[in-house]
């Protein structure tokens, strides 16, 4: 493997993150110096030295796999955590497909001339060294590495146990093509240990990390946000509502409920809450196709008279992240009821309506206080490559720094740059 990460590390978990990230700073340097095109081709050889490494990194996977059946993992995780041919291609093309985008580094975001003659610009620059905390997808390895040299960033990464042996052999290809495009090899550098005190060590690493992004379950998430006194940027809960307004169109309602619920159920984007208009005339025909699909159905009364399947649901439900093929079901009295239940519920992070109204789309795209907020389209277009972006580090709900699906221009920062011409200030 290409990195300093070696069994020659510090063992203690302090002093090996300390380490890590003393020599991504020195390596950032030297990655923020060379030239977009430059970066840009050295992703290109990454992406081509990882689809050469396939072999190696399924029989990685199938370790890790064979690993997660024996703990008990659920079936989302599984999911989570498989890779198969297509979807390492998948995860190849993105690292080429973010070689190819626009660099953000040395935009000028906008200028201004003061009347002393000062010339003032405000231009986009790296953050600098960036920790990755993650759980199970050993796509975050590429996804969070790729992104980070794009913009200029070294990256310590912090993959989970479940998935040790699909993120080394990812890191390794990924360093492999790196390096022999001119990256420094600890410009990307995987944690060696699973020992969870790395963890702690990363989110007291102040000085060191300059932001830290986790990606995982919600006592990942919550533990780092308590702990951390690094800058993070994060999102905890994925519940995401659709709304079917009285009126939607049955069939398109239909088709985006069900893949928004089941199209992969452990994605973060993935449906958690249906809310149904009462007005809708087509409710039954609704629950029960997500029924007939393979949906557990939790619902109100209201719900439950839809199918007699229908389980009634706990207050619990309305604020559970299923990661599975559970749903949560109510019926809403109108755009104001709906509006209301979201507030209550959500998590911030994408909500939908599926309505041929479009007055009642627009109130409800200018309302909902959501980082994502969607009309007739399925949650599960969110992600940044979804949106154009290549890729993500993981979709931010709060409201500093960046929001909805973070990618290159979010990995940066700016700083001003003032030009004069010899004037003092009196």
């Amino acid at each position: 493997m290409t990195t300093i990460a070696t069994a020659s590390a510090p063992a203690d978990p302090s002093a090996l993150v300390t380490t890590l990230a003393q020599a991504a700073r020195r390596a950032q340097r030297q990655l923020a110096a060379l030239s977009s095109d430059a970066r840009a081709a050295a992703l290109v050889r990454a992406a081509d030295a990882l689809r050469a490494a396939a072999p190696a990194v399924l029989a990685a996977n199938a370790r890790d796999l064979a690993a997660g059946e024996a703990r008990g993992l659920s079936g989302a995780m599984l999911d989570r955590l498989m890779l198969d041919e297509a979807r390492l291609s998948a995860i190849a093309d993105a690292v080429a497909a973010v070689a190819a985008l626009p660099d953000p580094v040395g935009q000028v975001i906008d200028t201004a001339a003061r009347p002393n003659g000062l010339a003032l610009s405000r231009v986009r620059v790296p953050i600098g060294v960036i920790g990755i905390i993650y759980e199970s997808r050993p796509n975050v390895t590429a996804d969070a590495a790729t992104l980070c040299v794009r913009a200029g960033n070294a990256a310590v990464l912090r993959g989970g146990s479940e998935a040790v042996h699909s993120n080394t052999a990812i890191h390794a290809a990924l360093a492999e093509g790196l390096v022999a495009g001119g990256v420094p090899a600890e410009a990307v550098q995987l944690v060696p240990s699973q020992d969870r005190a790395c963890v702690g060590a990363m989110l007291t690493a102040s000085g060191l990390i300059d932001m830290i992004v986790p990606r995982g379950g919600k006592s990942l998430v919550a533990r780092v946000q308590a702990d951390a006194r690094v800058p993070v940027l994060a999102h905890l809960d994925g519940i995401n509502h659709t709304y079917v307004h009285h009126a939607a169109e049955p069939a398109m309602a239909e088709r985006i409920a069900v893949n928004a619920k089941l199209r992969r159920t452990g994605i973060c984007g993935a449906m958690e809450t249906l809310l149904i208009d009462s007005a809708y005339p087509a409710a039954p025909a609704l629950v029960a196709a997500l029924i007939d699909a393979g949906c557990e159905v939790r619902g109100d009364g209201r719900a439950a008279a839809l199918d007699r399947r229908v389980i009634a649901a706990s207050d619990e439900d309305w604020d559970t992240e299923y990661l599975d093929a559970v749903l949560s079901v109510a019926v809403v009295d109108g755009l104001e009821d709906a509006l209301a239940h979201i507030a209550r519920h959500s998590s911030g992070h994408t909500d939908a309506i599926v309505t041929a109204d479009a007055e009642t789309a627009e109130r409800f795209l200018a309302e909902v206080d959501s980082a994502i907020v969607m009309h007739n389209a399925s949650s599960q277009f969110a992600d940044g490559g979804e949106f154009g972006l290549g890729a993500e580090i993981g979709i931010a709900t709060g409201r500093l720094h960046a929001r909805g699906p973070v990618a290159l221009e979010g990995l940066t920062t700016y700083k001003w740059q003032v030009r004069g011409a010899g004037q003092t200030r009196p």
